[in-house]
C-alpha cells in the first residue's frame, strides 16, 4: 500500500503549530497555578469629586462574598466575571470591572451611579434617585449635593416612571429638566410636594415660595419663571415677594 506523501512544508507548519499550542497551553496553566500579588481598587468619583462608596466598602463586600484571602489566591480560582456581578448587585454601583493585569494584580474598578434626587417624605423615607430612576440608600460616606424633595411624595415602587399619575414621578422629569438649564440647577434646592400633589419650588436665595402647580406645561412654566428672575428681580429685589404663582397660563404672579 502506498500512503500519500504530504509535503515537507505542510507538516513544518503543523509541528510549528503544535509546538505553539502545547506552549500557550503550559503557559496558561502556569499561570492559573500562579498566585494573586494584590488587590488594587479604584472608585471612580462623581462629578463633584464625591464617593458615595469607599475602596474599603468595596474591599469589604469582596470579602464578604469571596473570603479574606483573594491577595494570595491562585489565579486560576479568581472568577472576575463574578466579582462583578457580586458588585454591581451594590445600589451605589452602577457598573464594576475586574481583571488580573501582567503582573499578576488583581485590578476592581468601580462606576457609582450619580445620585439625581433626594427624597425625605412625609413618611420618614429617606433615600436617592440616581439618573435611571433606580432606588438608593443614604450614604454612610457623603451627602450628596442634590435637590431635595419632601412633602406627600408617593411611594417609591421600580415602576414608578411607568405609572400614568404619580407624583414621584413628576418630581423626577422636574428635577432632570431643572438640571438640563444651567440658571435652574443652580437656583433651585428643594422640591415640597403637597397634600393636593401640587409642587412647590424652594431657591436657594431668598425666601420665595415658587408655586407650581400641577408638572403639567412644565418647560412653559419654568421658562416665565426664568425670565421673571433674570428681568424683574434685579428691579424688585429679592426679598419684596413671598410667593412667586406660575399655575396660571402666561402670567406669573406675585404676592408679598
Amino acid at each position: 500500500m502506498i500512503f500519500p506523501r504530504i509535503p515537507y512544508t505542510r507538516l513544518a507548519w503543523l509541528l510549528f503549530l503544535f509546538i505553539v499550542g502545547m506552549i500557550w497551553l503550559i503557559a496558561r496553566n502556569r499561570k492559573a497555578s500562579t498566585f494573586a500579588e494584590g488587590l488594587q481598587v479604584k472608585v471612580t468619583a462623581l462629578a463633584g469629586g464625591d464617593k458615595l462608596i469607599s475602596e474599603g466598602d468595596v474591599r469589604q463586600a469582596l470579602t464578604k462574598s469571596f473570603g479574606n484571602d483573594l491577595e494570595n489566591s491562585e489565579l486560576g480560582s479568581l472568577d472576575v466575571e463574578r466579582m462583578e456581578r457580586v458588585l454591581e448587585m451594590d445600589p451605589f454601583i452602577k457598573n464594576a470591572d475586574a481583571y488580573i493585569d501582567q503582573n499578576n494584580q488583581l485590578h476592581i474598578v468601580v462606576e457609582q451611579r450619580e445620585p439625581l434626587l433626594r427624597v425625605l417624605d412625609n413618611q420618614g423615607n429617606n433615600y436617592y434617585l440616581d439618573a435611571t430612576g433606580k432606588k438608593m440608600p443614604p450614604s454612610k460616606n457623603f451627602a450628596a449635593r442634590v435637590i431635595v424633595a419632601t412633602g406627600n411624595v408617593a411611594p417609591f415602587t421600580p415602576e414608578f416612571r411607568e405609572k400614568r399619575k404619580n407624583s414621584l414621578k413628576d418630581l423626577y422629569n422636574i428635577t432632570q429638566t431643572l438640571l438640563a438649564d444651567d440658571f435652574l440647577k443652580s437656583f433651585i434646592q428643594q422640591i415640597h410636594v403637597t397634600n393636593t400633589s401640587e409642587f412647590i419650588l424652594v431657591p436657594l436665595i431668598g425666601d420665595q415660595k415658587i408655586i407650581l402647580g400641577s408638572a403639567r406645561k412644565l418647560e412653559d412654566k419654568l421658562k416665565r419663571l426664568k425670565i421673571f428672575y433674570q428681568q424683574g428681580m434685579p428691579y424688585e429685589g429679592w426679598t419684596k415677594y413671598e410667593t412667586i404663582n406660575l399655575k396660571y397660563t402666561g402670567q406669573v404672579v406675585c404676592k408679598r
